[in-house]
């Protein structure tokens, strides 16, 4: 059995272009799916999938392991940088996709089996819709409490925000009180059986960072999200011993060596490793086992594509350690016709039961993709009330 060609299919889906990676092999109808879809940089992404592909053509699909190796360490540069960990990833999740098929047994099999019955799952407010997860306005507290109950009369028992908004890496009580509002309403809205996350995109100092962090810890988050820059392990360090409120990091990690750094500092109590960005599921794999050392859960990062999901929910149901899956549903009004799914979602509560078909048990639409070729992605930028440049 070898590996014939690698092949990109990119589909525009508003905010992000999706980008799924196909490995077809010589075998009749034998291929896997992947995804290596990274925001405002598709062309070079799609660009280092066909340069990682050169690596792996006429190998065996199955030596997973091995052809990670090679696309890892066999270009000089080690692939951590975030555009070739993106486009190994994607050639790594159809790899397991095929070794699945092979064996004939869903991915988290091939992993040791699955260590839970079902997934529970949070979506962002909205469903993910741009307008509304993205771009509602942090003084709207109103238009925060109304999207909490919308989130739970979809089913779901958890949801996440943007309710923190851009600051200087000084300012005062201001946005600190927008954000208390926002995140007052949705908890007065939904009650306390409701999970609340709050995602701070990164954009705060370690300094703002801490001061939102506490000022929001009444309300009991779930998790805080990315308090500060990602860059500064010591200030999420910093504010994570500070406050009781879980602090959740990861997504912009792209390798192992840098979640040992990460979590020997203490500096997160929630892993968002992503599979898309941090080589795949075989290096996730490896950051799950050091998480499991560290007693930090698994939460990952996976506000792309169905390929991502699909990877993640398996991901979920063969480790320990993992809590919930974040989902994005309503991003397009067809997500739904580009990909069939092997799992399935239960309306209350918003769990997912495992998936029963080989691989990662989904099945791309070719023919829908091509419907929405690539487009320049919509840009998301923020300036400071100064004019100097800001973190989106």
């Amino acid at each position: 059995m070898k590996i014939t060609r690698v092949e990109t299919h990119v589909c525009h889906a508003r905010m992000r272009n999706w980008v799924f990676v196909k490995v077809v092999t010589d075998q009749d109808g034998l291929f896997g799916w992947g995804e290596a879809t990274l925001e405002w940089h598709t062309r070079a992404v799609v660009g280092a999938v066909e340069d990682c592909a050169e690596l792996i053509l006429g190998e065996d699909p199955t030596r997973v392991e091995y052809l990670w190796q090679m696309m890892y360490r066999q270009h000089f540069w080690h692939g951590h940088g975030i555009i070739r960990a993106t486009a190994i990833a994607g050639i790594d999740l159809a790899l397991w996709d095929i070794l699945g098929k092979v064996c004939g047994v869903p991915c988290s099999k091939l992993w040791g089996g699955p260590v839970r019955d079902h997934v529970r799952t949070y979506c962002h407010l909205g469903g993910g819709k741009m307008e509304d997860f993205y771009e509602t306005a942090n003084d709207d507290a109103k238009r925060f409490a109304d999207l909490a109950r919308q989130a739970v009369e979809a089913g779901f028992t958890a949801f996440k925000s943007m309710a923190v908004p851009p600051t200087l890496p000084l300012e005062g009580l201001k946005p600190i009180r927008t954000a208390e509002k926002c995140v007052a309403a949705m908890r007065e809205a939904v009650g306390e059986s409701i999970d609340i996350m709050v995602d701070a995109h990164a954009r705060p100092s370690p300094a703002m960072g801490l001061q939102f962090a506490k000022a929001l810890e009444p309300y009991g988050l779930y998790f805080f999200e990315e308090p500060c820059y990602p860059e500064s392990i010591e200030g999420l360090a910093m504010i994570n011993k500070a406050v009781s409120t879980p602090i959740a990091t990861g997504e912009r990690v792209t390798n192992l060596a840098a979640f040992r750094d990460l979590f020997n500092a203490r500096a997160c109590e929630v892993c968002q490793v992503d599979i898309t960005h941090c080589g795949g599921l075989s290096e996730a794999r490896r950051i799950a086992a050091l998480a499991e050392a560290h007693r930090i859960a698994l939460a990952p990062h996976n506000p792309q594509g169905p390929v991502s999901t699909a990877a993640s929910l398996e991901f979920g149901f063969s480790q320990p350690s993992y809590i919930i899956c974040e989902t994005v549903h309503a991003d397009v009004p067809w997500r739904a016709d580009v990909v069939q799914e092997g799992f399935t979602v239960e309306p209350k509560g918003r769990i997912v039961k495992p998936n029963t078909r080989p691989g990662l048990g989904i099945v791309i639409n070719e023919a829908e993709v091509k419907k929405h070729p690539f487009e320049q992605e919509l840009p998301q930028r923020v300036f400071y009330s100064d004019g100097s440049v800001g973190d989106w």
